[in-house]
């Protein structure tokens, strides 16, 4: 499509200047006394010529447009694949808004520099050559005359074009800004409500617009300034060629066809440099965001998928999972110590039983639990899944054995249905998954039961029923381990009862973590660790730890004045 839009644009060209020619032929050749066959014969030319000359212009704006659009189709899913493969630690450095604004507004100037601004180049310097070549037939003298004001544009050219990119880039930062402030207000749109925030934040939307308004004002001087810039170079040429050209009609040294041709071709020559301004400018703003996007390209996930992965054994329902010397941290910034989340933790899950892990907010749970899925790696020690390191497998074989109810529940605007079959081949079987996590009664109060569409991130369900809906969706896959991360924080305790109840019998064969801070929603479990200050302080069984008094009691105890006071109020 390139090639076959250049040849176009190049047809298209070379086509469009020789019109001035026969323009030429025709005003010689009308002499007194002479037939105006020749100047009849030379407007059917032009007008065949422009005609040829539109279908070679149609074709090239076809091809290259098109071919545009496709880069643009290829880059954006290429942006949004790799995007998928990073990990925890980008997106934790990374603003939401920021990467829309560069899968969108960054996309599209892009888009403009891979199909128009190559046109309009190659086309005003095909037009320019042209012209340039016909001129010096006519005239060389003249035409070196007429080029001399035109000397200093190639440094005017460099100088604006610099300036123009580092401007675009700023408004383009501060565009990612502005995207992220309006994503942020979207999706707590009820706190700043509930806050009363809404002049607040309608001030800071009015500053950063402001900001964002002066600095493409900024930017659109520089744009205001190239064509005139160029157009004044252009126009000091035209004044050269009236002057020093109709000097030599009088002379008789050029005839008034060949001066009528060559202030023809020098337009076509002026023009190409006014349009070089605007395709400069499309240049400068893709390289702007062309350097944006490649920072997302060459971003790389902290967590990588071995070079030979190794299979799992065989297992007909759950699996064995060990904590060997675990110590975690998050990366720390530049010049700072990291903080340890947890150091030297070692426990072993035999497969098809339950580990509760509780601990106070902040001791370290739901780090730990990252670690099993891999969206983080372990500092100090290894993780392993029936004995084999889990870094030793690929994410996809790790991720396909495990359930994960996450802390923060993710719903999608799509159907109950689709959202409880999210991953599943179909539809799944849903049903099952709901009536364990309590939710069919619920589905079935929705006028469209299962089929009902949810709003974003499932606005339309309360916290308990997100969390359920979380729950059923980890169940319908029947993994071989479900991690719950403080699933059940949102429902309340006679429905965490019902819920955990249930679960006993959805989770019999299977490995089972769940963390809580509620000691209630662990005492089940076949063994029992307590977290605090990023240690395990103290593991067992519920009765044993009870009996012990220590860290798990306190929490146990704390947790029922709590209830204690609930039920009074």
């Amino acid at each position: 499509m390139l090639v076959g839009g250049l040849v176009c644009v190049v047809m298209a060209g070379a086509l469009g200047s020789v019109n001035p020619t026969l323009l030429r032929r025709a005003i010689d050749g009308m002499r007194p006394g002479a037939s105006l066959a020749s100047a009849w014969q030379a407007a059917a030319m032009m007008i065949g010529v422009s005609l040829v000359a539109g279908i070679f212009r149609f074709a090239m704006r076809e091809l290259l447009n098109a071919l545009s659009r496709r880069v643009e189709y290829d880059l954006r899913n290429d942006l949004f694949r790799h995007v998928l493969t990073l990990d925890a630690a980008y997106f934790g450095t990374t603003r939401t808004g920021e990467l829309m604004a560069r899968l969108t507004n960054d996309l599209g100037a892009v888009r403009m520099a891979a199909g128009p601004a190559i046109m309009y180049l190659v086309n005003t310097s095909v037009g320019g050559l042209f012209a340039l070549g016909f001129m010096i037939a006519i005239d060389a003298r003249l035409t070196l005359l007429a080029l001399l004001p035109m000397l200093p544009l190639p440094f005017v050219m460099a100088r604006l074009g610099r300036m123009i990119h580092e401007r675009f880039e700023n408004v383009q930062e501060h565009f990612g800004a502005m995207t992220t402030r309006v994503q942020e207000n979207l999706a707590g749109t009820r706190i700043v409500r509930a806050y009363r925030q809404e002049e607040a934040e309608e001030a800071r939307w009015a500053a950063m617009s402001d900001d964002y308004l002066q600095r493409n004002l900024r930017l659109a001087t520089l744009q205001a300034l190239m064509n005139p810039t160029f157009a004044a170079l252009g126009g000091a040429g035209s004044v050269i060629v009236l002057g020093v050209g109709g000097m030599l009609v009088v002379r008789g040294t050029i005839t008034v066809g060949a001066f009528v041709a060559f202030a023809m071709y020098l337009t076509m020559l002026v023009w190409p440099l006014i349009a070089l301004g605007w395709v400069l400018n499309l240049f400068q703003r893709a390289g702007a965001s062309m350097a944006r996007l490649e920072q997302v390209l060459d971003a790389r996930p902290r967590v990588t998928p071995p070079s030979s992965p190794r299979a799992l054994p065989a297992a007909t329902s759950g699996r064995r999972l060990e904590f060997r010397d675990v110590g975690f941290h998050y990366p720390a910034a530049a010049g700072h110590e990291p903080r340890w989340v947890f150091r030297h933790v070692s426990f072993s899950v035999p497969a098809g039983s339950t580990l509760g892990i509780v601990g106070a907010t902040g001791s370290g749970k739901s780090a730990l639990l990252d670690l099993v899925t891999r969206a983080w790696d372990p500092i100090e020690g290894e993780i392993l899944l029936d004995g084999v390191p889990i870094n030793a497998l690929s994410l996809d074989t790790l991720r396909r054995e495990l359930g994960v109810v996450p802390q923060e529940t993710i719903l999608f605007s799509d159907t109950i249905r689709s959202n409880l079959a999210y991953g599943l081949p179909g539809e799944g079987d849903v049903t099952w998954a709901a009536d364990v996590a309590q939710l069919t009664s619920t589905i079935r109060d929705f006028p469209g039961g299962f089929d009902t569409v949810l709003g974003e991130r499932g606005i339309n369900l309360s916290g308990g029923q997100k969390q359920r809906a979380a729950l059923a969706r980890a169940l319908a896959r029947r993994p071989s381990i479900v991690i719950l991360d403080d699933a059940l924080s949102a429902v309340d305790t006679h429905t965490e009862a019902a819920i955990l109840h249930g679960l006993r019998d959805a989770l019999s064969g299977r490995t089972a973590i769940i963390a809580s801070h509620r000691a209630s929603a662990i005492r089940d479990a076949d063994h029992i660790i307590v977290l605090d200050g990023g240690r395990v302080v103290e593991e067992g069984v519920h009765d044993t730890l009870i009996a012990a008094r220590g860290r798990y009691w306190e929490l146990l105890a704390r947790q029922q004045i709590e209830e204690s006071v609930e039920a009074a109020d």
